[in-house]
């Protein structure tokens, strides 16, 4: 359990130290359709923010239809906010996990009317894995703008014990 903690200690550590060179960019720049999966920095982290909130409401017995939308998001600080409220939920949800909850499998349905179940452990890697894809975009699209994207390696915010 303490390696899957650390992995979402990690994901929130390494989102916020992108989220501080974001925030000393533009407003232009932060929307400024660079390539990538997603055009922008903006659509990017939204795209980060929804996934993370969608997997929660899954494992919370729910399964929506569609994910936030980046336009819901019209500056870095509507990002900011709302995934914090996510992490806050995120946190207080692992909070009340045990190893055995790991092993269970839960049911959802994805947005094509499918059903499918995998042991929550399996969905947790998931999306830190899907995370750190993205995190990757971020750097890219942060150099890209001419900024200087952090370190956000696993083993280094070890080294730092994940402080912001």
């Amino acid at each position: 359990m303490s390696i899957i903690r650390d992995g979402v200690n990690h994901n929130y550590w390494a989102r916020d130290r992108q989220l501080q060179v974001c925030a000393s960019l533009s407003a232009e720049d932060f929307m400024r359709p660079v390539g990538g999966s997603f055009p922008s920095l903006r659509d990017t982290l939204a795209h980060m923010l929804a996934v993370e909130w969608f997997w929660l409401e899954r494992w919370r017995g729910k399964s929506p239809q569609s994910l936030i939308s980046a336009g819901d998001f019209p500056a870095l600080e509507a990002v900011v906010q709302r995934w914090n409220t996510v992490e806050r939920e995120m946190l207080e949800y692992m909070a009340g996990l045990d190893e055995e909850a790991l092993e269970r499998p839960l049911t959802y349905m994805n947005t094509r009317g499918e059903q499918w179940t995998y042991p929550l452990l399996q969905m947790i890697v998931h999306v830190l894995n899907h995370q750190s894809y993205h995190r990757g975009q971020v750097a890219t699209q942060l150099r890209m703008l001419g900024a200087q994207p952090p370190q956000v390696d696993f083993l280094v915010g070890q080294d730092m014990g994940f402080r912001l």
